[in-house]
């Protein structure tokens, strides 16, 4: 399992999840530029995604959706802030609605996702701060931790 260490920091506000691979930076990079690929691990296996745009680049916003096992939608959007290409990237990840307008009753989590070499592989680091401790709490009750360990535990198989 990739996933080695889960972490939610209440006084500071974020959850940071961190993941080694077994390969290059490089390779897990493309993963998450590339749409294609990031449908097959941006989000658990029963809930796959389909990227409706993405383009990583700072300034661009990504959309897509996840559907249920009943066949029911749920959109989200990231706002692309910064790009280190390969070994970094921020965006805003929001909920929104099919027409992938922003919800804001929903929180947004301010992203940072880190590649690094690590023992022959890459060691991934994934930051999401929140605004409020509540907005934190919201995102782990609706089972972030569980989904984001179940979507980067797919990335070994598309990488082998």
């Amino acid at each position: 399992m990739p996933v080695t260490d889960v972490q939610h920091d209440p006084d500071n506000l974020t959850l940071t999840i961190v993941a080694d691979f077994a390969a290059p930076v490089e390779r897990i990079w493309e993963i998450y530029a590339d749409a294609r690929q990031l449908e097959k691990v941006w989000g658990p296996p029963t809930y796959p995604a389909t990227f409706v745009d993405h383009d990583l680049r700072p300034g661009t916003r990504s959309t897509y959706f996840m559907t249920s096992p009943e066949g029911e939608k749920f959109a989200g959007f990231w706002d692309i802030t910064e790009v280190d290409g390969p070994s970094s990237f921020s965006f805003d990840d929001g909920f929104a609605d099919l027409d992938f307008n922003p919800n804001p009753e929903m929180p947004v989590g301010k992203n940072v996702f880190t590649f690094t070499e690590h023992d022959g592989g890459t060691r991934a680091t994934y930051v999401a701060s929140h605004t409020s401790a509540e907005d934190l709490q919201r995102v782990l009750d609706m089972g972030q931790v569980e989904g984001m360990t179940e979507a980067l535990n797919q990335i070994d198989d598309l990488v082998a």
